[in-house]
């Protein structure tokens, strides 16, 4: 925002929104007005956000705006946060997409409903594709059966029509033909209407005009049954395309109603049931056995069962005790637990993921950008194709004006690219629902995309490959220091720290009944360790190899710590001031299934690599066990280059869960993010893997790998079915119904393919 005074944040409800391009319509429309700046529409939560110059236009006039779009609008609720963009979902996405966007390729289906490009595409047809009298969502039609639904009683009604004109021509046939005139008339005056809207909009080549067009052409030529007929395929196509596309909606707004809307706040140790959204951090509830647990937390106090399937997809309870982390949505199954609120209600897990779909349209995949610009010329390109095919025949070679005006309206009906517009974010939208059901989380097509073209994948080993829970082992002291003392002076130098290694000195030094010396001033070393002020001098707790430069460590006991690297176990020394205090060993094990997850990655013919700041022996006894390659001794910008010199062998996939990852995590191709990480590495990474299971990393290529397949498929239909019944309409060999059919059909397969993908389980190695 401006440094304006009268600039003020504002935040709308907008209902009506059901596909991408009707959040582009709105956000081109309200960006036009003066003192109007970023403006961000999120069709999932229905939510219009901008910065507004009230000097210049006043918040009527925006709602204004709106309606006159044919959407309703009405001031959201205050206390909403502003920053519901994450951070990185458009890091990969190129420079041309920002340029793409201020085009227009003329391409509208006002009034089809596409559902799964409702979910991941705001941005993805900057076409204008909807119009004005756009046939919308309507939330009041959600949960109805489609008889019931707007689109439902509009296909019925024209049902109703066509078959009294055929009774009526059954009759009395010398009137039946006027009947057929007037169902037409009648059926396709709302799309007239429509049409008409669009075209006051700038908006010519919608595919209501083409619709009006070939209607009335057909009038024209005497055609008026199939004129009527046509009318009506079109509104079944209408509720075709809702009921399929509907079931990619549905299952995203599930997420929502994860989180239960009432939680048991404690206040002065009584429970007290409030709203979960008024919920603060530090904040402590009471989650009973069955109840859903109401914000991501800290259990306090309890230990239980916690079902994580609604959130992570891990189908079997979890034991969880006091420090164990939950999140909003589990199921807590066995006995009363105490969570203290660790995140507000909109940044937990749930609030994320839901976010994270909604604005998925911010980093659209390549192949989506092509096919945009694609259907760019391709639309005016058929109605002059269409224009051709009626007038050429008939004023060169003098052929029959009615033959070929009615396959020149054949091809207008053919040529709309519906189905190939949303061939891409359809597939996008049902593999980004599989992965969040499963916790695999991904930014966007083009994070998808990205995935599916890794051939190296780097990892972290710290709480990647390993636990990242890594216990002491070993303490050894030198000269006169005994083990409490060693244990008090690292204990103060990694108080405060969360680092693993700093967790597991401290969880030592409380379970030897040793208190921390005070310290301040603590310092980290990033690759080297931890520096503090503990007591009146500095104190390191630092790699041997740097306490050896700085005087720290001794001959014998850098053999010492040589031997427990070579056990496969991590060395710290603790020092003073060139006083070498001792040695403290860490063992962190290599998690369950980080072999078997290596062994998928090499069947999919992905090579793996362990990039690490752990010493070279450490990193290979933890390298050997699961059989890969390793480079150690690695600082964070060692891991950059390193990543860098790895995309001239392919796509790059970095695994990480630290702040030192960051940096390796955006210079990737794609950069993935374990769900225990830190939240600088989960806002850095294209992708996350909230179960913290190694065998996810495959799963997501896997996951990835088939949504583009399943791209591929999408572009075949439609643009396989367009070429088809292209070429038998110039020959006459299909008329307007088929050609009606072609195109909702095709709309119609793309569609239920796409949603598929909400079956595939990434898990299954093929």
């Amino acid at each position: 925002m401006s440094g304006s005074k009268s600039e003020e944040f504002c935040d709308w409800t907008v209902s009506g929104m059901d596909c991408g391009s009707c959040a582009t319509k709105i956000k081109d429309a309200v960006s036009r007005l003066p003192g109007v700046s970023d403006v961000q529409v999120a069709i999932m939560s229905e939510r219009l956000r901008l910065t507004l110059d009230e000097a210049q236009t006043g918040r009527d006039k925006v709602e204004k705006t709106v309606r006159a779009l044919g959407y309703g609008i009405e001031p959201r609720k205050a206390g909403a946060k502003k920053d519901f963009m994450l951070p990185g979902a458009a890091n990969k996405a190129e420079d041309e997409d920002a340029a793409d966007h201020s085009r227009d390729d003329g391409h509208d289906h006002a009034g089809h409903d596409h559902g799964p490009a409702a979910t991941a595409s705001a941005k993805s047809d900057d076409s204008g594709h909807g119009s004005p009298g756009h046939v919308h969502d309507d939330p009041a039609d959600r949960g109805k059966r489609w008889y019931q639904t707007g689109k439902g009683k509009l296909v019925i009604f024209t049902a109703l029509l066509l078959g009294a004109a055929w009774i009526i021509e059954y009759l009395a046939p010398e009137i039946g033909r006027w009947a057929f005139v007037a169902a037409c008339l009648i059926g396709v005056a709302p799309v007239a209407q429509r049409a008409f809207a669009a075209l006051r909009m700038g908006q010519p080549f919608t595919i209501e005009s083409l619709m009006t067009v070939a209607a009335i052409g057909a009038l024209f030529i005497d055609a008026a049954e199939e004129a009527a007929l046509v009318v009506f395929l079109f509104a079944v196509g209408e509720v075709l395309e809702g009921v399929a596309a509907g079931k990619a909606r549905d299952g995203i707004r599930a997420l929502a109603n994860l989180v239960p809307k009432t939680a048991l706040l404690e206040i002065d140790g009584k429970p007290q049931e409030v709203p979960a959204a008024s919920l603060a951090v530090g904040q402590t509830v009471l989650v009973r056995p069955g109840d859903r647990i109401p914000a991501d937390g800290e259990i306090s106090e309890g230990n239980s069962g916690v079902d994580d399937s609604p959130v992570t997809g891990e189908s079997v309870p979890v034991n969880k005790g006091p420090g164990d982390t939950v999140f909003a949505g589990s199921i807590n199954t066995e006995a009363v637990l105490r969570v203290k609120v660790t995140k507000g209600p909109e940044d937990n897990t749930i609030a994320r993921i839901i976010r994270l779909v909604e604005e998925a349209e911010e980093a659209r995949a390549p192949t989506e950008r092509f096919i945009d610009r694609f259907s760019r010329w391709y639309m005016p390109l058929i109605v002059a194709l269409s224009v051709l095919v009626i007038l050429v025949p008939p004023l060169a070679f003098g052929a029959d004006w009615n033959t070929w005006v009615y396959r020149g309206l054949t091809l207008l009906l053919i040529g709309c690219p519906c189905a190939l517009v949303i061939s891409v974010p359809a597939s996008i939208a049902s593999a980004m629902s599989t992965g969040a059901r499963r916790g695999l989380l991904m930014k966007g097509g083009v994070v998808i995309e990205a995935a599916s073209k890794v051939s190296r994948i780097a990892f972290d080993k710290t709480g990647t490959l390993t636990h990242g829970r890594p216990k002491v082992t070993d303490v050894v002291t030198f000269g006169t220091t005994t083990e409490a003392e060693l244990l008090a002076v690292a204990a103060g130098v990694e108080t405060g720290s969360s680092h693993p290694l700093a967790v597991a000195i401290l969880n030592k030094a409380k379970e030897a009944g040793v208190e921390a010396l005070a310290s301040k001033d603590a310092k980290a070393l990033m690759g080297k360790g931890v520096v503090a002020t503990v007591g009146d001098a500095p104190a390191w707790v630092a790699s041997p190899r740097y306490a050896m430069e700085l005087g720290g460590l001794e001959g014998l006991g850098l053999r010492k710590a040589t031997v427990f690297e070579e056990e496969g176990k991590t060395a710290v020394a603790v020092f003073r001031a060139k006083t070498p205090l001792g040695l403290i060993a860490m063992r962190d094990e290599p998690r369950d299934d980080a072999k078997d997850a290596v062994r998928q990655l090499e069947a999919m013919g992905v090579g793996a690599v362990i990039l690490t700041g752990d010493n070279p022996r450490t990193a290979a006894a933890i390298a050997g066990g699961l059989g890969m390659e390793f480079q150690a001794d690695m600082m964070p910008e060692d891991k950059l280059k390193f990543i860098k010199t790895m995309h001239d062998e392919g796509g790059v996939m970095m695994i990480g869960d630290g702040i030192n990852d960051a940096p390796a995590l955006k210079q990737a191709n794609v950069g993935v993010a374990m769900g225990s990480g830190t939240d600088v590495a989960l806002e850095t990474a294209d992708a996350a893997i909230l179960r913290d299971r190694v065998t996810d990393i495959p799963a997501v290529i896997r996951l990835s790998r088939a949504a583009m397949a399943n791209i591929r498929q999408n572009v075949t239909i439609a643009l396989g079915l367009k070429a088809v019944f292209l070429m038998t309409s110039v020959l006459g060999l299909t008329g307007l119904w088929l050609a009606i059919l072609a195109d909702t059909g095709a709309t119609v397969l793309v569609t239920l393919n796409a949603l598929r993908l909400l079956r595939f389980n990434p898990e299954r190695e093929a």
